[in-house]
C-alpha cells in the first residue's frame, strides 16, 4: 500500500469512526450540550481545575525497535480531556504498524515537573486498543475479536505552555514521537 493510499485509509477511518461516533451519542441523547467526554468520578474531590481542557495529538514518525519489511509508517492523531488532580481520557485514532486503521480509548495520569524540571512531565494511559487484525491478531498480547488491553508510558517537554513534545513507549515494538497542542 502506497503512502498516499495509507493517507486516505487513515482519513477515512477517522471520518467513519467520529461520524459513528457522534451517531451513537446522538441516538442516546438528543441533548449533547452536557455531554463530558471524562467521567466527573475521574477528577480528584476538591482538586485544583486543570489549567488546560484539553490536547491535539500528533505524531509524524514511530521507530520500531525491529526492522521488518511489513512495518508502514504510523499515523496517528489523539485528543484527550483533562479533568483535575492530573487525570485525563481520550481517543486515540491511528494507523498501526501494518496499515490498519486502528483505535485507543484510555484513562490516565500526568505528572508534572519530574526531576525538578518544570518543563518535564511523565504520562501513563490504559485503555483498550482495537485494529490489529486477520494477519496481525497475535502482534499484540491478549487480542481478542482484535481488541486488546494497553498500557502506554510518555515523557514529554513542554516547549511553551501550549505545546510540548512527547515519547510514547510501545512496549516492545517501538517509540512514537509526537507534538502536542493543549487548548
Amino acid at each position: 500500500m502506497s503512502y498516499p493510499s495509507q493517507l486516505r485509509a487513515f482519513v477515512a477511518t477517522l471520518v467513519f469512526t467520529g461520524a459513528l461516533g457522534l451517531g451513537v451519542a446522538h441516538a442516546a441523547d438528543a441533548s449533547l450540550a452536557d455531554w463530558q467526554p471524562c467521567p466527573d468520578s475521574l477528577a480528584v474531590e476538591g482538586g485544583t481545575p486543570p489549567s488546560k481542557k484539553w490536547d491535539l495529538t500528533l505524531s509524524p514518525y514511530t521507530h520500531h525497535w525491529s526492522n521488518n519489511p511489513e512495518h508502514k509508517q504510523v499515523m496517528l492523531v489523539a485528543l484527550d480531556s483533562h479533568v483535575s488532580g492530573g487525570r485525563f481520557c481520550g481517543l486515540s485514532l491511528f494507523t498501526n504498524s501494518f496499515g490498519q486503521g486502528s483505535a485507543y480509548v484510555y484513562v490516565g495520569q500526568q505528572w508534572d515537573n519530574i526531576f525538578g524540571n518544570p518543563k518535564l512531565f511523565t504520562k501513563v494511559s490504559a485503555g483498550l486498543l482495537y485494529g490489529y487484525r486477520g494477519e496481525y491478531k497475535d502482534k499484540i498480547p491478549f487480542n481478542q475479536a482484535g481488541i486488546a488491553p494497553a498500557i502506554i508510558p510518555s515523557l514529554g517537554y513542554a516547549i511553551t505552555p501550549k505545546d510540548s513534545a512527547q515519547v510514547f513507549i510501545l512496549g516492545n515494538a517501538g517509540l512514537l514521537f509526537a507534538y502536542a497542542r493543549s487548548f
